[in-house]
């Protein structure tokens, strides 16, 4: 059996009840993909990426719905040894990826909040290639703690209650959306699987990122500390979004507009 053939297997087998069961319920879920879609994979060279495309491939092969996947890596400005790392991966993992590059780590090289640019640029120029390519959306490797963490640092740096949508139609791109399969998957259970099939992927690979520690770094320590005393502090956190009681907050934002509890007292 072949390495994509084993990683494959281990994804509908092993780990069948950590991810493959999470994925697609996410997918089920927030009614992700429909028949008929185009999807643009795509995979920045870490775990989470390539374990959602090798979920994705999985799923167009014994799913039920028909759809079609592109995949497509941006390359913002890798160094020649993580750029040959992330095509390693592919012809390991037997994808056929679209490269194309952007000058994305130049722009952002001496800017104030240079991690919030780079993603905003990021889905960007993502889109406009996967538009070319025909695709109507595309797909991210955001997965579970990625969502708490995002509730968190709204909370903590910004004053305001806010999550990461499982989905979200694009505000620039007519027709385009992007999607979240991973959003149930928890990222203990992807390094799991990557350290089972002795995956080696590139962390992230911004030189501005590994000088300092990161808004996300310090989210994942304080996730830690809370789990330390209350075991299910994650999964509320999560269960959070789900939960809202508009009539036990003061005020709200929605579709830009302001609503206050004293509308309705």
């Amino acid at each position: 059996m072949e390495k994509h053939q084993e990683v494959e297997r281990s994804i509908i087998k092993k780990f069948r009840p950590t991810i493959w069961h999470n994925f697609v319920k996410a997918v089920s879920d927030y009614e992700l993909i429909k028949n008929g879609d185009k999807i643009a994979v795509c995979i920045s060279g870490g775990k989470d990426s390539f374990l959602l495309a090798k979920c994705l491939e999985e799923l167009k092969k014994h799913g039920k719905v028909a759809f079609d996947l592109e995949y497509v890596i941006m390359n913002p400005g890798y160094t020649a040894e993580n750029l040959e790392k992330i095509k390693h991966n592919l012809y390991l993992l037997n994808i056929n990826a679209h490269i194309f590059e952007s000058p994305i780590f130049n722009v952002i090289s001496n800017k104030e909040h240079p991690c919030y640019l780079c993603a905003k640029m990021r889905r960007g120029y993502l889109y406009n290639y996967a538009k070319k390519l025909g695709c109507n959306k595309i797909a991210l490797g955001h997965h579970f703690d990625d969502v708490i963490e995002t509730i968190l640092m709204n909370l903590i740096y910004n004053g305001m209650y806010a999550g990461m949508m499982p989905k979200l139609k694009s505000d620039n791109f007519d027709g385009m959306e992007l999607i979240r399969p991973l959003y149930l998957v928890k990222e203990k259970n992807i390094l799991a699987w990557a350290l089972y099939n002795d995956l080696e992927f590139i962390d992230c690979a911004c030189v501005l990122t590994k000088k300092n520690i990161g808004k996300r770094q310090e989210m994942k320590e304080l996730i830690q500390l809370l789990k330390r005393n209350y075991n299910d502090a994650d999964k509320n956190i999560f269960n959070s979004m789900k939960n809202v009681k508009l009539d036990k907050v003061v005020a709200y934002f929605e579709n830009g507009k302001n609503y206050n509890f004293l509308d309705k007292y």
